[in-house]
Order: C-alpha cells, then structure tokens, then sequence
C-alpha cells in the first residue's frame, strides 16, 4: 500500500515542480517571444521587458506566489544570470 501512497503523493505535486521559476544558467531566449513563453511555462507571468547594466530585466509575477520576481537574462545567449525575488 505504501508505493500507491508514494506514487499518488508524487503525482499531487508535480504541476508544482513543472512549474518552478528558472534557475541561473536556464535559457529561456533571446527575443521577447521565447523569453516571454518561457517564463509563461515555468509560472512567470511576464509585465515587461526592460535593459539593465547590460542585461534584459524581465519583471514577472511567480504564479505560486504572487510575488513580483525579477529575473536577469543575457541578451546575447537567452540564459538566466540571476533571479531576485521580493522576500
């Protein structure tokens, strides 16, 4: 009875792990489409788009939270270089 248990348990929380925020190194694109399509896919609503010291700053809303998120993208490969949230 405890793999049912284990396997309905699992199962419960996976839309929470698929949609986690990216993590410093994900590529989520180099254009505002993908960008914003990948970061619609891992629970980040995107607001807007602006430069910032070189890099994109996508501002988004993280789904599971709510909170405004703020995540840093290289311009030339599309991939994550940090993420800040407001805890």
């Amino acid at each position: 009875m405890k793999p049912l248990f284990a396997l309905a348990f699992a199962l419960t929380l996976a839309p929470f792990a698929a949609a986690a925020l990216p993590a410093v190194g994900d590529v989520v694109g180099t254009t505002p489409e993908t960008a914003t399509a990948a970061l619609d896919a891992a629970g980040c609503k995107v607001d807007s788009f602006e430069p910032e010291d070189g890099q994109i700053e996508a501002k988004c809303v993280d789904a599971a939270t709510s909170k405004m998120v703020e995540i840093y993208i290289d311009p030339k490969t599309g991939a994550v270089t940090q993420v800040k949230s407001d805890d």
